[in-house]
């Protein structure tokens, strides 16, 4: 059985990004794509398990540039997802889910070995609480991104709301780490405080937490509280923020405590910010910007 440190289990999709100001673009995007390579260009062994169509197995060729192991579960069709900006405030914007490759079930998931296995979709269309139960039973140490089950697509206009989640106790509970950005804690709490949100967020089970916000990741543990601040002198590669934050965060947590791992988050992090797509740099580049920063 294969062994690795970071198993990312999700869709990855085609990206469609509509700016601002400037041309459209269509790229292959998710949270799986920005997170494996963030994880392996921090020297992780890192593994990907993802569905799509068959005919789109060319969008994976940025994991399989890296040295990440793909297994691919085959679906009808490639999820496709519709990122529009109102503003120059790239937290601004609407999200739009026109195709998934659906539910991952535990029968379609191989047995692996993995310090982690983080389930990181794009939507609620990929995971439910009895796969997740399943893995926990296979012995896995979980952990999740909350927009897995925060953004929920209206099956009408496959636009993504962010909304409450029915099983949340249960999925805190279930999970060793989370992410979440700070609109997924105000729509899982109702609470618009950030530190306010974070206790009530501990208190359903949450051992350790990520959360992202424009300018800054914070991390909450045992009661204690971490920051940090992007040092971003751009913000053109601003989708995939929070994935990439908490994938060089799993990263370098695995050998280092919550500070130190968040500093090395939010240094890589902020190097990919100023390009677009997935994080391009090298462990040199992020020590090079954390040594800045201090």
């Amino acid at each position: 059985m294969q062994s690795y440190d970071i198993t990312f289990l999700g869709h990855v999709c085609y990206d469609e990004i509509i700016p601002f100001r400037g041309p459209k673009r269509i790229a292959p995007g998710s949270a799986v794509l920005c997170g494996a390579v963030a994880a392996a260009r921090a020297g992780k062994k890192v593994a990907v398990i993802t569905k799509l169509a068959e005919k789109d197995r060319h969008i994976l060729k940025a994991l399989k540039d890296e040295p990440i192991d793909v297994m691919v579960i085959p679906a009808e069709e490639t999820t496709y997802s519709r990122v529009i900006y109102f503003s120059e405030n790239h937290d601004l914007r609407r999200l739009v889910l026109e195709k998934s490759a659906g539910l991952i079930t535990i029968e379609q998931v191989p047995e692996i070995e993995s310090r982690y296995l983080h389930l990181a979709a794009i939507s609620d269309q990929e995971f439910d609480l009895s796969l997740m139960r399943h893995l926990k039973s296979r012995g896995h140490t979980l952990t999740v991104d909350m927009q897995s089950f925060v953004r929920q697509v209206d099956p009408a206009t496959r636009e993504i709301a962010f909304k409450d989640v029915a099983g949340k106790h249960e999925i805190f509970k279930l999970v060793d780490m989370v992410k979440l950005d700070g609109v997924e804690a105000q729509a899982l709490t109702g609470l618009d405080n950030l530190e306010e949100a974070a206790r009530a967020l501990a208190s359903w089970g949450a051992k350790e937490m990520v959360i992202t916000q424009n300018t800054g990741v914070w991390a909450w543990a045992g009661g204690h509280c971490w920051s940090e601040k992007f040092s971003n002198k751009s913000d053109i590669g601003r989708t995939g923020r929070g994935d990439t934050t908490f994938a060089a965060y799993l990263a370098y947590r695995l050998e280092h405590d919550i500070p130190t791992a968040l500093k090395f988050a939010a240094a890589l992090v902020s190097v990919k910010m100023e390009t677009p797509g997935p994080f391009r740099g090298t462990l040199a580049d992020v020590l090079a910007r954390m040594s800045r920063s201090c």
